[in-house]
Protein backbone atom coordinates (compact mmCIF):
# COMPACT_ATOMS: atom_id res chain seq x y z
CA UNK A 1 0.00 0.00 0.00
CA UNK A 2 2.81 2.19 0.99
CA UNK A 3 4.93 1.46 -2.00
CA UNK A 4 2.19 1.88 -4.70
CA UNK A 5 1.61 5.54 -3.18
CA UNK A 6 4.68 6.41 -2.87
CA UNK A 7 5.15 5.73 -6.51
CA UNK A 8 1.93 7.94 -7.55
CA UNK A 9 3.44 10.46 -5.58
CA UNK A 10 6.53 10.18 -7.78
CA UNK A 11 4.32 9.83 -11.15
CA UNK A 12 2.60 12.69 -10.23
CA UNK A 13 5.69 14.73 -9.40
CA UNK A 14 7.10 14.06 -12.79
CA UNK A 15 4.02 15.86 -14.28
CA UNK A 16 4.62 18.83 -12.69
CA UNK A 17 8.31 19.21 -14.34
CA UNK A 18 7.16 19.79 -17.78
CA UNK A 19 5.65 23.03 -17.41
CA UNK A 20 8.73 23.92 -15.51
CA UNK A 21 11.03 22.91 -18.48
CA UNK A 22 8.82 24.45 -20.98
CA UNK A 23 9.02 28.07 -19.35
CA UNK A 24 12.51 27.88 -18.79
CA UNK A 25 12.89 27.08 -22.49
CA UNK A 26 10.82 30.00 -23.10
CA UNK A 27 12.47 32.77 -21.03
CA UNK A 28 16.03 31.33 -22.46
CA UNK A 29 14.62 32.41 -26.21
CA UNK A 30 13.38 35.38 -25.02
CA UNK A 31 16.49 36.10 -23.16
CA UNK A 32 18.11 35.33 -26.60
CA UNK A 33 15.95 37.83 -28.63
CA UNK A 34 16.05 40.81 -26.15
CA UNK A 35 20.23 40.47 -25.46
CA UNK A 36 20.23 40.33 -29.75
CA UNK A 37 18.65 43.23 -29.79
CA UNK A 38 20.25 45.13 -26.87
CA UNK A 39 23.39 44.65 -28.35
CA UNK A 40 22.52 46.35 -31.67
CA UNK A 41 20.85 49.28 -30.18
CA UNK A 42 23.93 49.31 -28.21
CA UNK A 43 26.23 49.51 -31.18
CA UNK A 44 24.30 51.81 -32.96
CA UNK A 45 24.61 54.02 -29.90
CA UNK A 46 28.58 53.01 -29.69
CA UNK A 47 28.47 54.00 -33.78
CA UNK A 48 26.78 57.54 -33.27
CA UNK A 49 28.58 58.31 -29.93
CA UNK A 50 31.55 57.90 -31.87
CA UNK A 51 30.96 59.84 -34.70
CA UNK A 52 29.33 62.36 -32.68
CA UNK A 53 32.83 62.77 -30.54
CA UNK A 54 35.04 62.70 -34.36
CA UNK A 55 32.48 65.39 -35.23
CA UNK A 56 33.09 67.17 -31.77
CA UNK A 57 36.98 66.67 -31.92
CA UNK A 58 36.84 68.43 -35.11
CA UNK A 59 35.05 71.38 -34.26
CA UNK A 60 37.06 71.93 -30.94
CA UNK A 61 40.37 72.02 -33.43
CA UNK A 62 38.94 74.75 -35.07
CA UNK A 63 37.57 76.74 -32.27
CA UNK A 64 33.90 76.06 -32.78
CA UNK A 65 32.84 75.75 -29.41
CA UNK A 66 30.39 78.89 -27.93
CA UNK A 67 31.58 80.08 -24.91
CA UNK A 68 29.45 77.81 -22.40
CA UNK A 69 31.40 74.66 -23.89
CA UNK A 70 28.59 72.95 -25.34
CA UNK A 71 28.20 72.22 -28.42
CA UNK A 72 24.57 73.14 -29.52
CA UNK A 73 22.80 72.04 -32.60
CA UNK A 74 22.45 75.75 -33.97
CA UNK A 75 26.30 76.55 -33.73
CA UNK A 76 27.16 73.17 -35.25
CA UNK A 77 24.48 74.11 -38.25
CA UNK A 78 26.00 77.60 -38.65
CA UNK A 79 29.75 76.67 -38.72
CA UNK A 80 28.83 74.19 -41.29
CA UNK A 81 28.46 77.11 -43.42
CA UNK A 82 32.03 78.26 -42.38
CA UNK A 83 35.11 76.68 -44.16
CA UNK A 84 37.66 74.11 -41.77
CA UNK A 85 40.54 76.18 -40.86
CA UNK A 86 42.72 74.53 -43.81
CA UNK A 87 41.20 73.52 -46.66
CA UNK A 88 38.24 75.76 -48.04
CA UNK A 89 37.77 79.13 -48.67
CA UNK A 90 36.23 80.89 -45.50
CA UNK A 91 33.72 83.23 -45.27
CA UNK A 92 35.36 86.01 -45.21
CA UNK A 93 31.98 88.58 -43.91
CA UNK A 94 31.84 86.32 -41.11
CA UNK A 95 35.90 85.83 -40.08
CA UNK A 96 36.02 90.31 -40.50
CA UNK A 97 34.00 90.70 -37.68
CA UNK A 98 36.88 88.63 -35.45
CA UNK A 99 38.86 92.07 -36.08
CA UNK A 100 35.98 93.94 -34.31
CA UNK A 101 37.16 97.52 -33.54
CA UNK A 102 40.75 96.59 -35.14
CA UNK A 103 40.61 97.73 -38.91
CA UNK A 104 41.14 100.97 -39.20
CA UNK A 105 38.39 103.20 -40.97
CA UNK A 106 41.60 104.34 -43.42
CA UNK A 107 41.89 100.60 -44.99
CA UNK A 108 39.29 99.40 -47.78
CA UNK A 109 36.47 97.13 -45.90
CA UNK A 110 36.44 93.68 -47.91
CA UNK A 111 32.97 93.82 -49.00
CA UNK A 112 34.07 97.06 -51.11
CA UNK A 113 37.32 95.40 -52.30
CA UNK A 114 36.01 91.83 -53.14
CA UNK A 115 33.23 94.64 -55.27
CA UNK A 116 35.90 96.36 -57.36
CA UNK A 117 37.39 93.91 -57.92
CA UNK A 118 40.69 95.08 -56.46
CA UNK A 119 41.68 92.03 -54.35
CA UNK A 120 43.29 90.03 -56.77
CA UNK A 121 45.89 87.43 -56.27
CA UNK A 122 48.88 88.33 -55.56
CA UNK A 123 52.47 86.95 -54.12
CA UNK A 124 52.87 88.38 -51.26
CA UNK A 125 51.83 91.30 -48.45
CA UNK A 126 55.25 92.96 -46.46
CA UNK A 127 54.49 94.51 -43.11
CA UNK A 128 57.32 96.63 -42.19
CA UNK A 129 56.67 97.40 -38.65
CA UNK A 130 57.48 100.54 -37.26
CA UNK A 131 56.82 103.46 -34.39
CA UNK A 132 55.62 107.16 -34.94
CA UNK A 133 59.52 107.78 -33.66
CA UNK A 134 60.78 105.94 -36.57
CA UNK A 135 59.92 108.62 -39.06
CA UNK A 136 64.43 108.76 -40.16
CA UNK A 137 64.36 104.78 -40.22
CA UNK A 138 61.56 104.60 -42.10
CA UNK A 139 62.63 107.62 -44.71
CA UNK A 140 66.44 105.68 -44.67
CA UNK A 141 64.13 102.21 -46.07
CA UNK A 142 62.27 104.49 -48.71
CA UNK A 143 65.97 105.76 -49.87
CA UNK A 144 67.09 101.92 -50.02
CA UNK A 145 65.34 98.76 -50.83
CA UNK A 146 61.89 99.79 -50.62
CA UNK A 147 60.30 101.29 -54.00
CA UNK A 148 58.47 104.61 -53.83
CA UNK A 149 55.66 106.17 -55.73
CA UNK A 150 54.69 105.07 -58.88
CA UNK A 151 57.54 102.22 -58.69
CA UNK A 152 55.72 101.20 -55.75
CA UNK A 153 52.35 100.72 -57.37
CA UNK A 154 54.36 98.92 -60.22
CA UNK A 155 55.85 96.45 -57.95
CA UNK A 156 52.30 95.92 -57.32
CA UNK A 157 50.77 95.51 -60.48
CA UNK A 158 53.56 93.68 -62.14
CA UNK A 159 55.30 91.09 -59.54
CA UNK A 160 52.30 90.74 -56.99
CA UNK A 161 54.51 92.35 -54.18
CA UNK A 162 52.53 94.86 -51.52
CA UNK A 163 55.06 96.79 -49.11
CA UNK A 164 53.78 98.91 -46.60
CA UNK A 165 54.92 100.20 -43.37
CA UNK A 166 52.84 98.81 -40.87
CA UNK A 167 51.42 101.34 -37.30
CA UNK A 168 48.77 101.65 -34.91
CA UNK A 169 47.44 104.43 -33.13
CA UNK A 170 48.83 106.99 -30.24
CA UNK A 171 47.04 107.15 -27.03
CA UNK A 172 45.30 110.41 -27.76
CA UNK A 173 42.85 110.70 -30.51
CA UNK A 174 43.27 112.88 -33.30
CA UNK A 175 46.57 114.01 -31.67
CA UNK A 176 49.97 115.17 -32.85
CA UNK A 177 51.39 111.42 -33.52
CA UNK A 178 48.36 110.44 -35.36
CA UNK A 179 48.40 113.76 -37.60
CA UNK A 180 52.10 113.39 -38.11
CA UNK A 181 51.55 110.08 -39.47
CA UNK A 182 48.54 110.87 -41.64
CA UNK A 183 51.19 114.13 -42.92
CA UNK A 184 53.23 111.30 -44.03
CA UNK A 185 50.97 108.98 -45.56
CA UNK A 186 49.65 111.76 -47.58
CA UNK A 187 52.73 111.98 -49.16
CA UNK A 188 54.22 108.84 -49.24
CA UNK A 189 50.55 106.18 -49.47
CA UNK A 190 52.82 103.39 -48.39
CA UNK A 191 51.00 102.74 -44.60
CA UNK A 192 48.82 100.10 -43.24
CA UNK A 193 47.15 101.48 -40.25
CA UNK A 194 45.64 99.66 -37.59
CA UNK A 195 42.89 100.94 -34.68
CA UNK A 196 45.82 99.62 -32.45
CA UNK A 197 47.73 101.52 -29.65
CA UNK A 198 51.20 101.54 -30.07
CA UNK A 199 53.24 100.01 -27.50
CA UNK A 200 56.97 98.30 -27.02
CA UNK A 201 54.46 95.33 -24.91
CA UNK A 202 51.67 95.89 -27.15
CA UNK A 203 54.01 94.09 -30.34
CA UNK A 204 52.74 90.47 -29.90
CA UNK A 205 48.94 91.99 -30.40
CA UNK A 206 50.25 94.06 -33.36
CA UNK A 207 51.60 91.34 -35.09
CA UNK A 208 48.48 88.89 -34.98
CA UNK A 209 46.42 92.19 -35.63
CA UNK A 210 48.81 93.10 -38.85
CA UNK A 211 48.26 89.53 -40.32
CA UNK A 212 44.42 89.18 -39.52
CA UNK A 213 43.71 92.77 -41.67
CA UNK A 214 46.05 92.24 -44.38
CA UNK A 215 44.69 88.68 -44.74
CA UNK A 216 41.33 90.67 -45.13
CA UNK A 217 42.65 93.32 -47.54
CA UNK A 218 44.82 91.22 -49.62
CA UNK A 219 44.68 87.52 -51.36
CA UNK A 220 48.29 86.95 -50.80
CA UNK A 221 49.88 83.61 -51.03
CA UNK A 222 52.62 84.68 -48.64
CA UNK A 223 52.79 87.42 -45.59
CA UNK A 224 55.83 88.70 -44.93
CA UNK A 225 56.83 90.93 -41.35
CA UNK A 226 60.05 92.74 -41.26
CA UNK A 227 61.32 95.41 -38.06
CA UNK A 228 62.16 98.86 -40.15
CA UNK A 229 66.08 98.38 -39.21
CA UNK A 230 66.56 95.43 -41.51
CA UNK A 231 67.81 95.55 -44.78
CA UNK A 232 65.94 93.13 -47.21
CA UNK A 233 67.00 91.95 -51.03
CA UNK A 234 63.42 91.86 -52.48
CA UNK A 235 64.38 89.37 -55.17
CA UNK A 236 65.86 86.93 -52.76
CA UNK A 237 62.96 87.44 -50.35
CA UNK A 238 60.29 86.54 -53.62
CA UNK A 239 62.80 83.55 -54.87
CA UNK A 240 62.87 82.09 -51.23
CA UNK A 241 59.41 82.19 -50.78
CA UNK A 242 58.41 80.89 -54.61
CA UNK A 243 60.33 77.55 -53.85
CA UNK A 244 57.60 77.21 -51.12
CA UNK A 245 54.04 77.54 -52.57
CA UNK A 246 52.86 74.42 -53.33
CA UNK A 247 53.37 74.04 -49.29
CA UNK A 248 50.06 75.16 -47.78
CA UNK A 249 51.19 75.72 -44.15
CA UNK A 250 54.39 76.88 -43.93
CA UNK A 251 56.24 79.04 -41.68
CA UNK A 252 59.69 80.37 -42.88
CA UNK A 253 62.40 82.13 -41.16
CA UNK A 254 65.83 81.93 -39.52
CA UNK A 255 64.34 79.30 -36.54
CA UNK A 256 65.90 80.16 -33.27
CA UNK A 257 65.81 78.81 -29.48
CA UNK A 258 67.17 81.34 -26.96
CA UNK A 259 66.98 81.69 -23.41
CA UNK A 260 63.79 82.96 -21.38
CA UNK A 261 64.69 85.35 -18.91
CA UNK A 262 63.35 85.63 -15.48
CA UNK A 263 65.43 88.83 -14.34
CA UNK A 264 62.89 91.42 -13.87
CA UNK A 265 65.76 94.18 -15.30
CA UNK A 266 66.74 92.92 -18.87
CA UNK A 267 65.66 94.07 -22.09
CA UNK A 268 63.62 90.47 -23.35
CA UNK A 269 62.26 89.54 -19.50
CA UNK A 270 59.94 87.10 -19.84
CA UNK A 271 57.23 87.55 -17.10
CA UNK A 272 55.93 84.15 -17.85
CA UNK A 273 59.00 82.21 -17.65
CA UNK A 274 57.91 79.72 -15.45
CA UNK A 275 55.67 78.23 -18.19
CA UNK A 276 58.90 77.24 -19.92
CA UNK A 277 60.34 75.07 -17.52
CA UNK A 278 62.63 75.34 -14.23
CA UNK A 279 66.13 76.96 -14.91
CA UNK A 280 68.14 77.61 -17.45
CA UNK A 281 65.03 76.67 -19.56
CA UNK A 282 64.95 77.59 -23.17
CA UNK A 283 62.14 78.82 -25.78
CA UNK A 284 60.58 76.27 -27.96
CA UNK A 285 62.42 76.74 -31.87
CA UNK A 286 60.80 80.19 -33.77
CA UNK A 287 61.43 82.72 -36.26
CA UNK A 288 63.56 85.45 -34.94
CA UNK A 289 61.83 88.62 -34.69
CA UNK A 290 63.64 90.50 -37.90
CA UNK A 291 62.25 88.86 -40.62
CA UNK A 292 59.47 86.19 -41.50
CA UNK A 293 57.19 84.81 -43.33
CA UNK A 294 53.83 82.76 -43.52
CA UNK A 295 51.60 81.20 -45.83
CA UNK A 296 47.91 82.14 -46.19
CA UNK A 297 46.76 79.30 -44.51
CA UNK A 298 48.40 79.96 -41.33
CA UNK A 299 47.34 83.83 -41.74
CA UNK A 300 43.52 82.80 -41.70
CA UNK A 301 44.17 80.49 -38.76
CA UNK A 302 45.52 83.68 -36.81
CA UNK A 303 42.46 85.34 -38.03
CA UNK A 304 39.73 82.75 -36.87
CA UNK A 305 41.22 82.38 -33.38
CA UNK A 306 42.61 86.00 -33.05
CA UNK A 307 40.78 86.23 -29.70
CA UNK A 308 42.02 83.49 -27.78
CA UNK A 309 46.09 83.25 -29.33
CA UNK A 310 48.07 83.92 -25.95
CA UNK A 311 50.44 86.83 -26.02
CA UNK A 312 54.06 86.88 -24.55
CA UNK A 313 56.21 89.51 -23.61
CA UNK A 314 58.48 88.97 -27.28
CA UNK A 315 56.41 89.09 -30.61
CA UNK A 316 58.55 86.04 -32.36
CA UNK A 317 57.77 83.98 -29.45
CA UNK A 318 54.04 84.69 -29.25
CA UNK A 319 54.36 83.67 -33.16
CA UNK A 320 56.18 80.97 -32.56
CA UNK A 321 53.33 79.82 -29.80
CA UNK A 322 50.25 80.16 -31.81
CA UNK A 323 51.95 77.45 -34.40
CA UNK A 324 53.68 74.85 -32.40
CA UNK A 325 50.85 72.55 -32.23
CA UNK A 326 49.55 72.91 -35.78
CA UNK A 327 50.71 70.12 -38.67
CA UNK A 328 53.23 72.68 -40.62
CA UNK A 329 56.25 72.77 -42.21
CA UNK A 330 58.63 74.78 -40.41
CA UNK A 331 61.49 75.90 -42.95
CA UNK A 332 65.19 77.15 -41.39
CA UNK A 333 66.01 79.68 -43.81
CA UNK A 334 69.74 81.11 -42.84
CA UNK A 335 69.78 83.41 -45.29
CA UNK A 336 67.34 85.50 -43.77
CA UNK A 337 69.45 86.48 -40.90
CA UNK A 338 72.92 87.50 -42.30
CA UNK A 339 74.77 89.85 -40.54
CA UNK A 340 75.81 93.06 -41.97
CA UNK A 341 79.49 91.89 -42.29
CA UNK A 342 78.56 88.35 -43.69
CA UNK A 343 75.96 89.57 -46.79
CA UNK A 344 78.77 91.39 -49.02
CA UNK A 345 80.75 87.70 -48.84
CA UNK A 346 77.54 85.88 -49.69
CA UNK A 347 76.49 88.89 -52.39
CA UNK A 348 80.28 87.97 -54.15
CA UNK A 349 79.70 84.24 -54.04
CA UNK A 350 76.40 84.00 -55.81
CA UNK A 351 73.65 83.87 -52.87
CA UNK A 352 72.16 87.42 -51.85
CA UNK A 353 71.05 87.51 -48.57
CA UNK A 354 67.48 87.86 -47.96
CA UNK A 355 67.72 90.01 -44.99
CA UNK A 356 70.86 91.02 -43.51
CA UNK A 357 71.25 93.07 -39.68
CA UNK A 358 73.50 92.97 -36.62
CA UNK A 359 72.70 90.65 -34.26
CA UNK A 360 74.08 92.45 -30.90
CA UNK A 361 71.64 95.19 -32.07
CA UNK A 362 68.53 93.30 -33.60
CA UNK A 363 68.82 94.99 -36.00
CA UNK A 364 71.19 97.61 -37.91
CA UNK A 365 72.91 99.08 -35.61
CA UNK A 366 72.52 102.82 -35.91
CA UNK A 367 70.50 102.15 -38.93
CA UNK A 368 69.47 105.47 -39.90
CA UNK A 369 72.91 106.52 -40.62
CA UNK A 370 74.30 102.65 -41.58
CA UNK A 371 71.50 101.49 -43.68
CA UNK A 372 72.61 102.95 -46.93
CA UNK A 373 76.55 101.76 -46.04
CA UNK A 374 74.94 98.04 -45.47
CA UNK A 375 72.44 98.35 -49.03
CA UNK A 376 75.47 99.94 -51.13
CA UNK A 377 77.49 96.65 -49.88
CA UNK A 378 74.78 93.87 -49.83
CA UNK A 379 72.13 95.00 -51.88
CA UNK A 380 71.61 92.38 -54.98
CA UNK A 381 71.02 95.52 -57.60
CA UNK A 382 67.92 97.16 -58.61
CA UNK A 383 67.45 94.73 -62.36
CA UNK A 384 67.64 91.68 -60.07
CA UNK A 385 63.63 91.95 -58.81
CA UNK A 386 63.21 92.99 -62.71
CA UNK A 387 64.58 90.08 -63.98
CA UNK A 388 63.13 87.46 -61.88
CA UNK A 389 59.82 85.84 -62.17
CA UNK A 390 58.19 84.49 -59.34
Amino acid sequence: MHGSAAMGARAGGSLSYRPIILLCIICFCSGMLFTSRLWVLLEANRYARQSVESEDDKIMAHGLFGDSGMLTHDLLKKHQALSSVFHTEPDWDSLSVRLKGNVSSRTISLQQHVASGENKKIFMVIGINTAFSSRKRRDSVRQTWMPTGEKLKQLEMEKGIVIRFVIGQGSTPNGILNRAIEAEESQHHDFLRLEHVEGYHELSAKTKIFFATALLIWDAEFYVKVDDDVHVNLAALGSTLSKHRKKPRVYIGCMKSGPVLAQKDVKYYEPEHWKFGGQNNRYFKHATGQLYAISRELAIYILKNLDILHKYANEDVSLGSWLIGLSIEQIDDRRMCCSTVECEAKLQGGSACVASFDRTCSGICNSVERLKIVHKRCSEGEDALHKVTF
